[in-house]
């Protein structure tokens, strides 16, 4: 499972994010961010840290370094 989840992060930054302009507030990205959580963490966990990574990403939260913990 986590594999699949990896290769599905792997697809959208070679084939669908370079189709975007940079929007990323936060360092890392948002999708390296998921990577590394799930790496880190395992899939349930990952996707957990994820989820709350992408709701600060709006235009009223600051943005800056968030790293995975």
């Amino acid at each position: 499972m986590r594999s699949f989840c990896i290769g599905l992060i792997t697809f959208y930054q070679r084939w669908v994010s370079p189709l975007f302009p940079p929007a990323c507030r936060f360092e890392p990205t948002c999708s390296q961010y998921a990577r590394e959580a799930i790496e880190r963490h395992g899939v349930l966990p990952g996707l957990g840290w994820t989820t709350i990574r992408l709701l600060k990403c709006h235009p009223f939260h600051p943005g800056g370094s968030d790293p995975v913990r």
